[in-house]
């Protein structure tokens, strides 16, 4: 009896192991589609006004900052 309980705890650390591997990937896929995304509008704002690099930059590596922070929060989430 002892050894079929043990069993099913010891399936169940896995399916929940798992659960969190896939939240943690989906998590940080997320987060890298964000930052392309980012990133590529700000080339396309550069290339139409060369004059904003500055402003663009700054926006751009706050907005990829804030992307990248989702993958943060999905793997200590998961854990």
């Amino acid at each position: 009896m002892v050894e079929i309980i043990a069993e099913a705890a010891n399936q169940a650390a896995q399916v929940i192991s798992l659960g969190s591997s896939i939240q943690g990937g989906l998590g940080c896929l997320g987060a890298a589609l964000g930052v392309g995304w980012v990133g590529s509008k700000a080339v396309d704002a550069v290339g139409r006004n060369p004059g904003g690099f500055g402003k663009i930059m700054v926006l751009g590596i706050l907005g990829m900052a804030l992307a990248e922070a989702v993958a943060f929060y999905a793997l200590f989430l998961g854990k």
